[in-house]
């Protein structure tokens, strides 16, 4: 796996956790009953962005390495997921 691939593949990870995480204890202005006029009642008063942005690092970081191990070792290859059987025979 290359620089480049890694980074990628760290980056998928870190913003797909940050998207199951945001949503994560959030308190709306509807549920202090102090809507500010011009704004959704659904909208974050208190939402801990700093927070949910560490604990989603050190998620990241265990997945990655557990999901890198696989590839680097070979335990998983992309001929384990060709169900169509399209790529060539190796020769």
């Amino acid at each position: 796996m290359s620089i480049t691939s890694a980074f990628v593949l760290f980056s998928v990870i870190w913003f797909m956790t940050f998207f199951v995480i945001l949503p994560i204890r959030i308190v709306t202005q509807g549920d202090n009953n102090d809507v500010v006029p011009g704004t959704h009642k659904g909208a974050p008063e208190t939402h801990h962005l700093k927070r949910k942005a560490w604990i989603t690092t050190g998620v990241s970081v265990v997945l990655f390495a557990i999901i890198a191990s696989i590839i680097i070792s070979g335990l998983i290859t992309v001929r384990d997921l060709d169900v169509f059987h399209q790529l060539p025979p190796l020769q």
